[in-house]
């Protein structure tokens, strides 16, 4: 591989490997802002472009689902087709389609952008992720190059609440013109910057698993629905239990495509990885946890308090010291104590924060929601970028765009799970009784769901430890 003096290096001195490591940082920045501007914005572009609730909840959705749905295929690609150049195609397509966003006047024009927008960093985000183990040894440097990364999506994250408020305030459009700026930058560094793997030339005739994808997307957008019929479970049974088994039919149907297929999405003998499997669904309570918490804070801070969006952006913004402490202290802490030992106390943390919540009451000030804001940030950087790490650690190259693709999957399914399994209980609980005291209370109520999802994502990371540490070895 051309990139492998790059892949030899020690740490991140070389220019070359500093400069790839930026830019692939740029696009997963990129991807964090994009998906937290638009989410603040929705007010903003309901009001110019007269959408309805439920169109304009699809614009947001839109961009998740082809995102989730199309995340293993994008990871599939980079393996047979070349990680930069799968990067490179996917960047192109989301500079098309970020700009007709911000050009669009109706709604199926949103719809469209944002749909294929997340298709785009569905193959993006595996590729680049796949690139940082290309062009990073494994061991130390791979790791800080990972968290470095990771972190640098989380501030995207944390600063595109931001940006969306105040890009709103002067043009909408501008929430959909800026990532396109900054993705035409990256675009022209990558292949400066980034060396090619060529795996093009050996894998020409190789096929995509397309029928594989299908089942797949077509499952998890099932049981996805399951979950949110949770906030009316009397009202058509039959079609709650139809969708549930179905669901369940789409994934077998998935798993026999695969076993049978010579080129399948996801080789099933590389969940023979207990650190991978523990990994996937470590990423998946963790994300369905924050996003079901994120999403009923913002409910409780708007409608029950009385704050702006903006407001409730500065509020979450918090969170952002993760984007300090992942690439400074925790690399630190892997080395010191072990991946997995990092991920457990980074959970435990979490588990604390959103314990702390359950006490809101209409009369709270924002001192006394500052610890559990402080403790998320700490988490996240405690466990998303070590999650990461674990569930690519020895895996064989040719398979590391599939590993990093599974992992991705797993944090959005799981945000999307966390977000359907919140609102459903809380409306649930809610009933007909409108009157704050009962809104509170169902809010309340449905924060169990991320104390839930921490809970057992803390028994998966415990099982995983006692496992590794009974063989020796914890790193």
């Amino acid at each position: 591989m051309s990139g492998a003096s790059n892949a030899g290096s020690p740490g991140l001195s070389g220019l070359r490997s500093v400069g790839a490591l930026m830019v692939l940082c740029g696009a997963i920045f990129l991807e964090g802002i994009d998906v937290a501007m638009l989410n603040v914005a929705a007010p903003a572009i309901r009001a110019e472009l007269g959408l309805e609730t439920t169109t304009l909840s699809a614009v947001v959705s839109l961009y998740v689902l082809g995102y989730a749905g199309f995340m293993l295929l994008g990871g599939r690609a980079a393996d047979l087709l070349g990680k930069r150049r799968v990067f490179m195609a996917a960047l192109a397509v989301f500079i098309l389609f970020s700009g007709l966003g911000g050009f669009a006047t109706e709604g199926w024009m949103l719809l469209v952008a944002r749909f294929v927008t997340g298709v785009a960093s569905a193959f993006m985000t595996p590729a680049g992720l796949a690139l940082i183990t290309a062009n990073f040894a494994q061991g130390p440097a791979r790791n800080q190059a990972i968290l470095i990364y990771s972190a640098t999506g989380a501030a995207g994250f944390s600063l595109g609440l931001v940006a969306g408020g105040l890009l709103a305030a002067v043009d909408w459009r501008l929430v959909f013109f800026t990532p396109v700026i900054l993705a035409v930058i990256i675009f022209a560094l990558t292949p400066i910057l980034i060396a090619d793997d060529g795996r093009r030339d050996r894998n020409r005739n190789r096929s995509f698993d397309l029928p594989g994808a299908v089942l797949l997307t077509s499952a998890m957008l099932l049981a996805a629905f399951t979950v949110t019929r949770l906030e009316n479970p009397f009202h058509a049974p039959v079609l709650t239990v139809g969708a549930l088994v179905t669901s369940l039919l789409l994934a077998a149907a998935f798993i026999v495509v695969e076993t049978r297929r010579p080129d399948p999405l996801v080789r099933l003998g590389i969940l023979r990885s207990d650190r991978l499997v523990r990994a996937n669904l470590g990423a998946l309570l963790f994300a369905a946890a924050f996003f079901a918490f994120q999403f009923l804070v913002s409910i409780y801070l708007q409608e029950l308090l009385g704050w702006t969006p903006l407001e409730t952006s500065l509020a979450l913004l918090a969170v952002a010291v993760d984007a300090v402490v992942a690439p400074t202290v925790t690399p630190w802490l892997v080395t010191r104590f072990g991946t997995p030992r990092v991920v457990v106390a980074g959970l435990a943390l979490s588990g604390l924060s959103y314990a702390l919540f359950l006490r809101l009451d209409l009369g709270w000030t924002y001192a006394a929601m500052f610890p559990s804001m402080i403790l998320i940030g700490l988490s996240f950087a405690f466990v998303y970028g070590p999650l990461t790490i674990l569930a690519t650690d020895g895996i064989a190259e040719a398979e590391q765009g599939l590993a990093s693709a599974l992992v991705n999957t797993s944090f959005q399914f799981g945000a999307g799970i966390g977000l359907s399994a919140a609102s459903a209980i809380s409306v649930l609980a809610l009933g007909a009784d409108p009157s704050p005291d009962a809104r509170l209370e169902a809010i309340r109520l449905a924060l169990l769901v991320p104390v839930a999802a921490i809970s057992l994502g803390i028994l998966v990371a415990v099982g995983g430890l006692h496992r590794q540490t009974s063989r020796g070895c914890i790193h």
